[in-house]
Order: C-alpha cells, then sequence, then structure tokens
C-alpha cells in the first residue's frame, strides 16, 4: 500500500530506534511505536495532494495556513468540514466572529426519538486556519472551496444506540473523558445550567457569562483538527513535568510558541508527527467505536476527494486538503490517491429534514464545547493578533467581514511558488533546544499596570506596589517553569497570587479580570442577512419601537396602546415571543394578557440580541411566528402523552396569541377526546380551573358557547360521575383531585342540565361512593349535604360526634382537610366551616392541634388557596370585628335552638276530621303501598300525623286548619 521508505527520514529513524534500543526496557513496543510514527510522516508528506494538519483555534496553524496559502495559490481547497454545510459559508461575511454554522432538525425520521431536537454545530473564528482557508477561497477568483467530511445527517447515524433506547452517548467513550468521536462533542452550556431565565435585568456578570458559554446550546460540537492524548496517563504525564495546570497551557508553551515562526515544511512535518503520537499512544480496546467512527471519517474523505478531481479533472498539484493533525497520520487503506483500495460505501441519508443557518457563538461558549481551559481561545486571539504584527503577515479576510478591521488592499499575488523536496526537519527541529523569546518587559508592565487599574475599578484595594509584584512574581513564575519568558498563563497566576488575597470584593474576581484585559470574551453576532426568515421578519415587525434590537444588551420597551394604536402589532408580537423564547429574552414590566384583560400601557425589557440563537432556531420551524405557535400548540396537543388540561392550556393560549376561531375548535375538539379517554383524574384540578375559565370568556365575549365547549361540559360531567365512586376509594387519588371533580359536577351541573345530562347520574354516583379515609369520608358528607341526601343538622351532629369520641379525636384533623376541600364544590359550607374549625380549636387537645396547625395552613396554600378569601370573609362576618367585644362574644352557634323535644300536641280539627272519614286516607295508603295502619301512627303519635315539626306549627297557628276543616265539612 505504501511505497518503500527512502533517504528523507532514515537518519531520523535510525536516531530514534537507536535511543528506544538503548533506553527502553521492554522488547519492541518503544522501536515500533517511533519507526511507526516516522513512517506516518513520511507517508503524509510524499502524498500527491498536499495535506495540510492544524489544530482547531490554533493561532499557530492559522499563521502557517496563511503562509502557505499566499505561496501555494491552490486552485481547490479540501475541508474537513460536514459537506452539507457549505452553502452557509457564504453568509460568513455577514457576521460578526465568533459564530457557529448549524445544522438543526426538530422532526427527526430514522433516530431515537429521544434523541430529538438534533443539532450540530461548527464554531468558527477568525484566528483559526479553516476561517483563512474559507476566506481564500471565497474571496480569491477561480478557486473552489470543497467540504469532504460526512454530513450531519451521517454526524448521528454513526452513533452508538444503546440498547434501552438512551440518548447520545456524551461521555466515557476514552480515557479523556470525551464520548462523542474526537472532533465531536455535546455539551450544554456549563453543567447543570440552561440558557432560560439566567440573567435579567439585574442579572450577574457571572450569570451573563454563563449565558455566553451556553450559547451553542445543547448542540454536538464540530472542530477542525482535534489534538488531545486519548491516553490519560499521557496527559497527566506531560501536564506533570511540563510544570503546566491544564493542557491548553501545555500545548501553547510547547507546541504553539515554537511552531509560531517555524517553515512550512518543519510545521507539517511536526504537527503530523504529534498527530500519529496521539493515534498511536492510546488504550487499546477492541471496542473502540471512537477510533472506528473517525476511521471511517477518513474513508469518507479520500472518497469525496476522489469524486471530485475524477468529475472536475483538477491537477491534485493545485489542490490542498486541509485536516486535522489526526487525520494526517492515518492508516486506512483508502488513505492516498494511489491507495490500492479505494471502495467505500456511502450509506444514503435519513429521511429527516435538515435545516441550517448561522448562530452566535463566543470563546467561553467554545472553551465550553470542547472542554478547553477558561481563556483558552480568547489568549489564543491575543496570540494571533501579537503574531500578526510582530510578523508582518496579512490574514486572509472575507469583503465587507461585519465587525472586521479594515485591511489594505492585497497586492498582486506572486506566482506560486514550486513544490519542494521531502527533507528531514524533524532531526533539527527536534535535537535542538526551541529559540527562547526575550523578557518584553514593556508588554508585561503594560498588563501589570492594567490588570491593577482593573482591580481598583472593582473594588480591590491595589496599589503600584502590587503592579511591581505581580511584575516579579510573573517572572518568578516563568523562571521556575522553565520559560525566559512570562506567558499569560504565568501572569494569571502571578496577579491572582498578589492581588486577590483571601477575598474578592466584588463580581468579578482576578482571574475573570485578567481574561477581560487579555482580550475578553468575544461574542459574535449574526448579521440581518444571514438570518432565517422568521428572524429577519420578527426585526422588522418591531421596528417600530425604535430600538436596536441587535444589541446585546438589556433595553427597555414603552408602549402606550392608547396614544399610539399602531404599536399594538408590536405588544401582539411580543406577548407571542414570551411564549416562545426563554424567559429573559422578552421580559414584560408593567402589563399582563389574560383571557378578558387588555392593557393600556406595557413595558417590556427586551434581551433579543442576547437570544439571537433562540430566535434563529425558531426559524428553521416555520416562516413566521405565528406558524411556530401553532405548530407547536398542535404538536403539544396530538403527543401521545398528551392531556385534557395541556389541550385547554393550548386553546387559551389560541385565544390569547393567534385569535383564529377554526383553529381553537380544532384544539377544544382534541381537548373533549383526551378528557373521554382519560382513566386517571391527577389533572382534574387545573382542568377545573381552565374550563372555568374559558367558560367565563365565552359567555362574555360571544352570544353562545362554542360547540367543543357544550360537548366538553356534557363529557366531563359523564366521564367524572363514571369515575367518582373509584376515585372515593383509590389511595393513589389524592382529596385534591376529589374535590376537583366534585367542582366540576357541582358547578357545571346547571349547564350540562341544560344540554340534556341527568342529575339522577350524580346522585347514584355519590350514594356508591364509600371511601374510608376520614378526609375523604368529609369530602363525601359535604357532597351528601349539598344534593340534600344529608341536612345541615345531621352533619353538624356527626362533627359533634367525632368531636366528642376520644379514639377519634386524633384523626380529626383529617377531617377538617377534606372539608377545606369541600369548599371547591360546596362553597356555601363556608359559614359551617368557620363553626367546625373554632370548634376544633376549642376541643382538640394541644398534642393534637399543635402538630396539626401547620398541615392546615400548607393545605391552605397548596390546594385552597382560592378559597382562604373566602373563609376570611365568612369569619369576618361570624366574629366580633372589635377586640373589646370578644370577651362577652357568644358563638352563634351555641345559641342556636335544639331540635323541638316539647311534649305531643293536642289533637286538632284536621286529625278529627281524618278520622271522621277514613276513606280518602285509606285510599291514599292503598295506592302507596303501605299497609293502611295509618291511624295507630296518629294514635301513637299524640294524634298528629307526619314530622313533629309540622304539628307542632299547626297547633300554634290552628287558624288556616280550622278554615280547611270548615270547607271541607261543608262539602
Amino acid at each position: 500500500m505504501t511505497e518503500p521508505l527512502t533517504e528523507p527520514f532514515d537518519a531520523l529513524r535510525t536516531q530514534l530506534l537507536d535511543a528506544a534500543a538503548a533506553f527502553a526496557d521492554g522488547p519492541a513496543a518503544v522501536p515500533g511505536l517511533l519507526a511507526g510514527m516516522v513512517e506516518d510522516v513520511d507517508r503524509a508528506l510524499r502524498e500527491e495532494l498536499e495535506i495540510f494538519p492544524v489544530c482547531h483555534h490554533s493561532p499557530a496553524s492559522a499563521l502557517a495556513m496563511v503562509r502557505r496559502l499566499r505561496a501555494k495559490q491552490p486552485k481547490v481547497v479540501y475541508l474537513e468540514l460536514c459537506e452539507d454545510l457549505r452553502p452557509l459559508l457564504d453568509e460568513l461575511r455577514n457576521c460578526r466572529l465568533p459564530v457557529a454554522v448549524q445544522a438543526f432538525a426538530s422532526e427527526i425520521d430514522g433516530f431515537p426519538a429521544e434523541w430529538a431536537p438534533l443539532s450540530v454545530v461548527a464554531p468558527i473564528t477568525e484566528a483559526s486556519a479553516e476561517y483563512q482557508a474559507i476566506a481564500y477561497a471565497l474571496d480569491t477568483p477561480g478557486v473552489e472551496l470543497v467540504l469532504v467530511d460526512r454530513s450531519t445527517d451521517h454526524v448521528y447515524q454513526w452513533e452508538p444506540r444503546p440498547s434501552d433506547g438512551g440518548g447520545l452517548d456524551d461521555g466515557g467513550g476514552d480515557a479523556g473523558g470525551h464520548g462523542l468521536p474526537a472532533d465531536a462533542r455535546k455539551v450544554s452550556g456549563r453543567p447543570g445550567e440552561t440558557t432560560a431565565g439566567r440573567a435579567g435585568a439585574g442579572g450577574t456578570e457571572e450569570e451573563a457569562a454563563t449565558d455566553e458559554a451556553a450559547l451553542h446550546g445543547d448542540a454536538v460540537g464540530i472542530e477542525i483538527g482535534d489534538l488531545r492524548p486519548r491516553f490519560a496517563e499521557l496527559e497527566e504525564h506531560l501536564l506533570h513535568h511540563g510544570k503546566v495546570r491544564h493542557w491548553s497551557e501545555w500545548w501553547d508553551q510547547y507546541v504553539e510558541q515554537p511552531l509560531a515562526g517555524a517553515d512550512h515544511a518543519t510545521y507539517r512535518q511536526v504537527m503530523v508527527l504529534i498527530g500519529s503520537l496521539f493515534r498511536r499512544l492510546r488504550p487499546d480496546r477492541p471496542d473502540d467505536g471512537d477510533l472506528a467512527r473517525n476511521e471511517d471519517r477518513e474513508r469518507y474523505m479520500w472518497t469525496r476527494m476522489r469524486e471530485h478531481l475524477a468529475a472536475s479533472g483538477a491537477d491534485p498539484a493545485d489542490c490542498l486538503y486541509v485536516c486535522g493533525a489526526f487525520h494526517a497520520a492515518s492508516r486506512v487503506e483508502q488513505f492516498g490517491l494511489g491507495a490500492e483500495v479505494t471502495e467505500f460505501e456511502i450509506t444514503p441519508r435519513t429521511g429527516t429534514r435538515w435545516q441550517y443557518g448561522m448562530i452566535p457563538s463566543s470563546h467561553s461558549a467554545i472553551e465550553a464545547q470542547f472542554g478547553l481551559a477558561s481563556g483558552t481561545v480568547s489568549i489564543a486571539a491575543a496570540t494571533w493578533a501579537k503574531a500578526l504584527k510582530r510578523g508582518g503577515l496579512r490574514p486572509f479576510q472575507l469583503e465587507g467581514q461585519k465587525g472586521a478591521r479594515k485591511r489594505a488592499k492585497a497586492k498582486a499575488a506572486p506566482a506560486p511558488a514550486a513544490a519542494e523536496p521531502v527533507t528531514d526537519r524533524l532531526s533539527g527541529f527536534l535535537s535542538s533546544p526551541p529559540a527562547l523569546d526575550g523578557l518584553d518587559e514593556a508588554e508585561l508592565l503594560g498588563w501589570c499596570v492594567d490588570i491593577v487599574r482593573l482591580a481598583r475599578r472593582n473594588g480591590y484595594l491595589a496599589s503600584t506596589a502590587d503592579a511591581i509584584a505581580v511584575f516579579e512574581t510573573s517572572i518568578l513564575l516563568a523562571g521556575m517553569r522553565g520559560r525566559a519568558r512570562p506567558t499569560p498563563y504565568d501572569f494569571q497566576d502571578a496577579a491572582i497570587t498578589c492581588i486577590e488575597k483571601d477575598a474578592v470584593p466584588g463580581r468579578r474576581d482576578v482571574r475573570r479580570l485578567c481574561e477581560i484585559l487579555l482580550g475578553g470574551d468575544r461574542v459574535g453576532e449574526v448579521g440581518y442577512d444571514a438570518l432565517p426568515p422568521l428572524a429577519r421578519d420578527v426585526l422588522d415587525r418591531l421596528a417600530p419601537l425604535g430600538l436596536d434590537l441587535e444589541r446585546r444588551t438589556i433595553q427597555r420597551a414603552l408602549l402606550d396602546l392608547d396614544a399610539r394604536p399602531e404599536l399594538v402589532p408590536c405588544s401582539d408580537l411580543l406577548w407571542v415571543l414570551r411564549r416562545l423564547l426563554p424567559d429573559d429574552a422578552v421580559r414584560p414590566i408593567m402589563g399582563s394578557r389574560r383571557l378578558g384583560e387588555r392593557s393600556i400601557q406595557e413595558s417590556w425589557d427586551l434581551a433579543i440580541g442576547r437570544n439571537q440563537r433562540s430566535i434563529v432556531e425558531l426559524g428553521y420551524e416555520g416562516v413566521t411566528i405565528e406558524q411556530v405557535l401553532e405548530r407547536r400548540l398542535r404538536r403539544m396537543v396530538w403527543a401521545p402523552k398528551a392531556t385534557a388540561a395541556q389541550a385547554l392550556e393550548a386553546v387559551e393560549d389560541s385565544i390569547l396569541y393567534l385569535g383564529g376561531r377554526r383553529f381553537t375548535e380544532e384544539l377544544g375538539a382534541r381537548a373533549v377526546e383526551l378528557l373521554s379517554a382519560e382513566r386517571t383524574v391527577d389533572e382534574a384540578p387545573e382542568v377545573l380551573r381552565r374550563i372555568r375559565r374559558l367558560l367565563t370568556h365565552y359567555r362574555a365575549t360571544e352570544p353562545e358557547l362554542p360547540e367543543w365547549c357544550r360537548s366538553f361540559v356534557t363529557t366531563g360531567y359523564a366521564h367524572y360521575c363514571t369515575l367518582l365512586p373509584t376515585a372515593f376509594v383509590d389511595e393513589e387519588t389524592g382529596v385534591r383531585q376529589v374535590a376537583a371533580m366534585l367542582g366540576f359536577l357541582f358547578g357545571m351541573e346547571s349547564l350540562a342540565l341544560s344540554l340534556g345530562c341527568d342529575h339522577a347520574q350524580l346522585e347514584i354516583a355519590v350514594q356508591q361512593s364509600h371511601p374510608e379515609s376520614p378526609a375523604k369520608v368529609a369530602l363525601l358528607w359535604a357532597a351528601k349535604t349539598q344534593l340534600g341526601l344529608m341536612t345541615m343538622a345531621d352533619l353538624r351532629s356527626r362533627c359533634d360526634e367525632l368531636l366528642g369520641n376520644p379514639l377519634v379525636v386524633p384523626t380529626f384533623p383529617q377531617y377538617m382537610s377534606g372539608f377545606v376541600q369541600a369548599l371547591e364544590p360546596a362553597p356555601t359550607l363556608a359559614p359551617f366551616m368557620v363553626e367546625v374549625l373554632s370548634k376544633a380549636f376549642a376541643r382538640l387537645p394541644d398534642h393534637v392541634l399543635l402538630p396539626w396547625l401547620p398541615k392546615l395552613i400548607t393545605t391552605l396554600r397548596d390546594d385552597a388557596r382560592e378559597l382562604v378569601p373566602v373563609l376570611v370573609r365568612e369569619a369576618g362576618r361570624t366574629f366580633p370585628a372589635a377586640l373589646p367585644a370578644v370577651d362577652t362574644w357568644t358563638p352563634p352557634w351555641s345559641t342556636r335552638p335544639a331540635a323541638p323535644t316539647q311534649p305531643a300536641p293536642e289533637s286538632g280539627p284536621v286529625t278529627t276530621l281524618l278520622r271522621a272519614h277514613p276513606s280518602t286516607c285509606d285510599a291514599i295508603t292503598t295506592l302507596l303501598g303501605m299497609n293502611g295502619d295509618w291511624q295507630e301512627d296518629v294514635q301513637a303519635s299524640g294524634g298528629t300525623a307526619g314530622d313533629p315539626a309540622v304539628a307542632a306549627l299547626l297547633n300554634t297557628h290552628p287558624a288556616t286548619a280550622e278554615a280547611l276543616a270548615t270547607i271541607l265539612a261543608a262539602h
């Protein structure tokens, strides 16, 4: 597959093998490793198609790329980036870097449903080799840019799918802690944090920094050239002997700085050597899916390049292949244009519909995405700018790049350099110590003075003495770490040591101040022309507000809707954005939108520029913001786990934000279907609350109720009557849920009966209920009282019996909890509740009453919050209003007359008449199926039939009965 190795690296190979034989303890492992690394370098450099190895966000790679592009002037640039992202790269000129190219899919086909939504981002910064290659190819006439890496669909196709149906494997895939392939990382900002609701008008800088770190959201990141050991012991060894804290600092000191000024040949050989080292020195696992996926990517890229060369007829000598150093040292059989094996089957894409766009990125977002130390990308950007100034290089920049410095026009390009023969540059580079930069006192002094000034502005008691201490400590730390020139990391450690001491007086610590000093966290911006149609539509419709909504600051919008009716559409749009965007993006300060309400004036805090990514992702779902909301509401009510309460919420949102009658009726009909299909009553309180509000709205605004409302009431009445007996005895159904069912049945009964329901259905359901828990028993008593199946006297006597029974007294608070919940279906029981609570406070012993009081308060707060005012008003009517009157106050229930117990009244004219003419009563008793011994019943009751209270009334006022007897006697 490869040619026999010849003279260029023979000397280096011999030298390394001799060193391995002299120092290695094992047999052939080390010699084989070193010889293999040299072979990888030789094979990559001998390839007909020039391979340019890079490391992601590396200033050294970007500088080498600029030099090579100006020298070679290739006509075709092959770039390791997802091939379907190519159309987006032309929009980079409309953006302020850093930004991320994104592919997004919310409706997936061919992937597990748990993975949705799918998102892939590829962040791009100016100080990166890939941007230099893109800018050169797009602005140079006659140059073609070809992306050759697998598509975003294949990124997810090649992900392992756990047998338990879990999500993406985003951890534990290798010793370095990266589960996705090298160059792909899945992250959601910083651990344990989300973008919603973190930074408001008074949010701290740390919260804003967290927002910037989460700009990529929950996306898979694609980077070009990830160079980090996959062998934990190797990384630990390098950090320990390099006297550095983290990998980014090691890379900057031992790779970036030595290669910043290296020639092209040396740069290529060193980068391929490092890629080969990290590729070979990794844990040997038979199930290493990460390595297998990377090898498939390499086969994919070489296949695409062969296809393009065959189709275009381009000369390989005029092409440049830009890829990660890890892939430059590839050993797959398809490597190279002259490979003997060229077959590789590329699977078709799934049916997933991908959407593409640009989203803002930031240095902290890139660091969080790819596991870099805080401040790494900012320091790299500062190093890039300094290297350009020192070396006099003119980088490539897209014409009209937003936010970029204007650069002098390019001079006439020199003739392309002829291909140089492969020579050994590694031997000299590895055998000679790196050239140490001298101490740049002016630069270090500037840092020290500026950090002291910045610290004083942020509350630190720093002085000139601290600046001197930082200066000397930086030099001391650099000397201890084996370098003549202090790096930004040395300066940062010195500043923390000398200035921060033991406390942070403000919101920013010294580490954050150093990051700000050395470049800060630059945040990108997607230009108007690069936004999707929805985002541009939002900005256009909010233009009457007169605000620059693309700024990342929080802006206050004041809307006087009466004085300026033209702002009403802006208000409507803001409320829809409030519904769809994170909480801190659009926040109302004054004004509200509820059913039956209309704001006269509104005040808003708008942070649309800070949440540009969220608006861009909305653009993937529709053309207008109303279309996105309609699709989401429809998706919510038709989800497999949708409930009737969610459907009613969707109906309410449709009325508030969309206003379309047809769509609202469609959602309402779906709510009826969901209600009839439910077998539990867990969301009965929410259903009751929402349907009450909707009925009130329709009664106030419409001449008649919509058909779906009438159907919902009748269906709910029958449905809850059916489930009521089961809910009373089911231990998993709470008292709150049963009370809500009864509230629906009693509150909607008049409407349900007018629509054809049967009252007997409710009575039967209540009579068939036989609960056992005290709270539900009390709830059942209240329901029977409301239906007339139990009198208030019976209910009062039962409560008195409970208070008088020492065996039941400990459970009486549970009965009270049931009565509290009963205020929902039977609010007329409020006076009785006040009476029973007063009796409970008076009679319950302290060991029962005191532990119950907190539970009573929490019950009222959590389950009957809206009923507390009813109890308070009733208590205000019952108890005296003035404190002196309390001493002489007598509870009204203690003076209520007991049931009549006076002696049997004497016989009156009615009974005399009935005894004289018994045939009528005999006929009635026969008709009613009675035994006809009514005369004995009258005699036993003292001569009066029927209710003793009625007899007492007739005896007290006999005139009516005597008049009736006179009339009957006359006939």
